[in-house]
C-alpha cells in the first residue's frame, strides 16, 4: 500500500525488467537506425523512450534507451528481450561497430500521476547496491492491482493484451515515441504513411460499464454497436465499491464517436472514452 504522506492521486511503480546491453562507438548510430526515436545526438544519461516495430510498423516491445561513453544500456519495458537481442545480434555488421553485451535484470521505478501521460522526468533507474534517495525513499511501491487500474483508468497501454504484436503506435496513442521526421528505420516507411493519411482502423479507449452487473466482463470479449463488430476487450479492472468494471479497448474506427457500446455475450452496455494518456500524431502538410 502507499505511504499515507503519498499523494493518493499518484503511484509509484517499482520493478526490474531485462536489459540489453550494446557496447562500441557506433550505438548510438545503430539504435538511431533500429527504434522509432531519435537517438543519434541524444546526450549520455538521458532515458529515450522508443518503440522496435517489426518491417510493417507493428510494435514489438517497448524499450528505454541510455547512452554512455562506453555504449547503451537498452531496457524493455514490454516486449521479449530475447526477441530484441536476437533482432539486434542479426542486423550487426562489423562496420557498425556495436556488440552485444551483458544482460542483466534493472531496478527501475516511476511515478505515475492521474491524468497525466507518463513521462521520463518521473523515471529513475538504481543500482542494485544502491537505495533511492529522498524523496523517492519516502514512497511506498504500489502492488500490481493498484498498478493495473491506474493503467486502466489513464489509457495506458503497457500490457500484453493491446501490445499484441500486431498494433501499431497510432493505434495505442504512442505517438509521443514515434520521431516522423528522422531517417529510416525499421517500420518507418508504414508509420509514415499511417501518420500522412491521418487515419487507423482502430484506436484504445477506456470503457466502463454504465451500471453494477452480474455479468463479469473479460479480454477477449467483443464490442459490438447496432448488431455490428465494433471492437474487442483488451483489459479488465473491478470497482469492489460500486461492482462495475472497467479497463481498455481497441475500438474500431467506425465505433470511436460512440458513447456507449455493447460488450460480452450479454450486451453489457459500456460506456467509452478518450484515454487522457492518449497522444495522435502531429498534424502533418
Amino acid at each position: 500500500m502507499m505511504n499515507s504522506n503519498q499523494d493518493s492521486a499518484a503511484l509509484i511503480w517499482e520493478a526490474r525488467f531485462p536489459l540489453v546491453r550494446l557496447e562500441g562507438s557506433g550505438c548510438s548510430n545503430f539504435l538511431h537506425g533500429q527504434t522509432s526515436s531519435r537517438v543519434d545526438g541524444c546526450a549520455h544519461g538521458d532515458l529515450i523512450q522508443a518503440c522496435w516495430l517489426n518491417a510493417t510498423g507493428r510494435v514489438q516491445a517497448l524499450l528505454e534507451i541510455r547512452l554512455d561513453a562506453d555504449g547503451a544500456d537498452v531496457l524493455v519495458l514490454n516486449g521479449d528481450s530475447d526477441s530484441v537481442a536476437d533482432g539486434f545480434d542479426r542486423v550487426i555488421f562489423p562496420a557498425d561497430q556495436v556488440r552485444l553485451g551483458k544482460r542483466r535484470q534493472q531496478r527501475r521505478m516511476q511515478r505515475l500521476e492521474a491524468g497525466k501521460a507518463p513521462n521520463l522526468n518521473q523515471v529513475i533507474w538504481l543500482n542494485e547496491t544502491s537505495e533511492p534517495k529522498s524523496p523517492w525513499a519516502d514512497l511506498s511501491p504500489c502492488n500490481p492491482t493498484e498498478l493495473e487500474d491506474w493503467r486502466n483508468k489513464q489509457g495506458w497501454p503497457l500490457g500484453d493484451q493491446e501490445l499484441t504484436g500486431d498494433t501499431n503506435p497510432f493505434e495505442l496513442g504512442l505517438s509521443n515515441w514515434v520521431e516522423l521526421n528522422k531517417g529510416c528505420y525499421l517500420g518507418q516507411e508504414t508509420v509514415a504513411k499511417l501518420a500522412s493519411r491521418g487515419g487507423v482502423k482502430q484506436q484504445l479507449r477506456c470503457w466502463q460499464s454504465t451500471s453494477k452487473t452480474q455479468h463479469v466482463l473479460e479480454s477477449g470479449d467483443q464490442l459490438k454497436l447496432n448488431n455490428s463488430r465494433a471492437g474487442i476487450i483488451t483489459s479488465v479492472s473491478r470497482d469492489k465499491a460500486t461492482g462495475s468494471s472497467f479497463g481498455l479497448a481497441l475500438v474500431r474506427r467506425q465505433a470511436l464517436d460512440a458513447e456507449t457500446l455493447q460488450a460480452g455475450n450479454n450486451d453489457v452496455v459500456v460506456s467509452i472514452a478518450r484515454p487522457s494518456t492518449f497522444c495522435d500524431p502531429p498534424a502533418r502538410g
